[in-house]
């Protein structure tokens, strides 16, 4: 008998969201006749009706997580399998569109319910069939760019705290990152950030290149588990298929862990460390891993937050994700941090795909800032600064003005220019400790005297 017609009524118990079923073999097989992640429908005698999934099989024992919540079921309910896992519509069509975390529209149009599917959670690319990262992601924000590149295929977060504008900031990077499709993950957002990031992206002009699956604080926490396979399946299907540079955006990903932690609790899972299930690490590389540079073709980028509550870099969702990802990003006092930050793949494109200038002139502004916060040190201790702390004081000053600001806006060239000019108010050329031929063909001119032989002889 197809097994979408064979219904089980022996519900076993209901705790939270997860209810528990049992499901004896079909005749001639050893165990129930579903596999884990398939979906199954509940149905209660009262009429209704939910779409659940299959999040552990124990014997003849299977549990299910209902994407709407348990309420309103009981014992005489009755469930059947569908015999395939969840699907995720890819088209040309989701363009512009916005998903729930069941995969369905929200947006009031269109059901596309006759437009292709495909299957989520699929297993990532083998990692010896992978392209080298070798090109970068322009975002326009200088203490990316400059400092920390975002490279094709990386995996890289930003570390933040609540408070902090990491969303706009996100909004920001996903609306002038040049990528070719930007899908956006949205995981347990108020409803105020929802429509932020819809707003942003639509007054930008960029709506028609993005696709949004968002999970609400008040829908279902099961979704909240769904919506990012959804957004990397599709994100790999535009990658290999159509051969695009796919950019994802994620948020939060540690109220994605608190939702896997929530569901471990309630299937009376032992927690490893903070309430956390001992699998976090393996969940979250599970979908980080599937960012990757495709021989041939497209590739896939992930960009995402993770909040680290009490701003403890231990906590165990970004401890984990350090362990996992190829550097992050510190956003910290409204600010990039740049000695917080790292990019692991910034040295495939620095001086490569970008000016020859670009690595010795990103070491030499990192050095002279933290020189700068010595000299800061110094002034606040009363110490009596010499000239040379003078000037490192002014350019921590212009440095903060001019490149720390999250919502400053340079292209790369410009910004590598706009250090020079920086450096060029603040030092003179011997003090740079630079390559001589890159501060003869980049130093302003009209900053240096007459004669450089001159200055360099004194």
């Amino acid at each position: 008998m197809p097994q979408g017609l064979i219904r089980h009524n022996r519900i076993l118990s209901i705790i939270g969201d997860i209810m528990k079923v049992s499901a004896p073999p079909d005749i001639g097989k050893t165990g129930p006749a579903t596999h884990l992640h398939d979906l199954a429908v509940i149905q209660d005698p009262a009429g209704i009706s939910s779409l659940a999934q299959v999040i552990k099989i124990d014997r003849n024992e299977v549990s299910l997580q209902a994407f709407s919540g348990t309420k309103g079921f009981s014992t005489q309910s009755s469930v059947h399998f569908l015999g395939k896992p969840m699907q995720v519509i890819y088209s040309g069509n989701i363009l512009g569109r916005v998903f729930n975390g069941s995969g369905r529209p929200m947006d009031g149009g269109a059901e596309l319910a006759d437009d292709p599917k495909v299957p989520i959670g699929g297993p990532s690319v083998n990692p010896m069939r992978r392209v080298l990262a070798s090109k970068m992601i322009r975002t326009d924000v200088p203490m990316i760019d400059v400092f920390n590149c975002l490279v094709e295929s990386q995996k890289i977060p930003i570390f933040s705290v609540s408070g902090e504008p990491y969303n706009p900031f996100l909004a920001r990077i996903g609306i002038q990152a040049d990528a070719d499709i930007v899908i956006f993950a949205g995981l347990g957002l108020i409803f105020d950030d929802y429509h932020f990031f819809r707003t942003a992206f639509e007054d930008a002009g960029v709506f028609a290149r993005t696709v949004m699956y968002c999970n609400l604080a008040s829908d279902p926490i099961v979704e909240r588990l769904l919506v990012p396979d959804l957004a990397l399946a599709v994100a790999e299907k535009f990658a290999v298929e159509e051969g695009k540079r796919v950019l994802v955006l994620m948020t939060d990903m540690t109220a994605y862990a608190d939702a896997m932690k929530e569901v471990g609790i309630s299937m009376e899972r032992v927690p490893s460390n903070r309430g956390y299930m001992g699998d976090l690490y393996s969940q979250l590389a599970r979908r980080y891993e599937k960012a990757t540079d495709f021989q041939g073709v497209g590739s896939v980028t992930i960009l995402t937050v993770t909040t680290m509550p009490g701003d403890d870099i231990t906590h165990p969702v970004p401890d984990n994700t350090g362990y996992i990802t190829e550097g992050q990003f510190y956003l910290h006092n409204g600010v990039i941090d740049p000695f917080g930050s790292l990019s692991r793949l910034k040295q495939h494109v620095i001086g490569k795909v970008t000016r020859e200038d670009h690595a010795q002139i990103m070491n030499t502004m990192i050095r002279f800032y933290s020189s700068a916060q010595d000299a800061k040190q110094k002034q606040a201790m009363a110490f009596e600064l010499s000239p040379f702390d003078l000037k490192l004081l002014k350019f921590g000053d212009l440095f903060r003005q001019r490149f720390m600001d999250i919502n400053l806006s340079l292209a790369l060239e410009d910004a590598l220019n706009l250090c020079w000019q920086t450096l060029a108010e603040c030092f003179e050329p011997q003090e740079l400790l630079m390559k001589q031929s890159l501060i003869e063909k980049y130093f302003p001119k009209q900053m240096t005297r007459q004669d450089y032989g001159e200055v360099a002889t004194q």
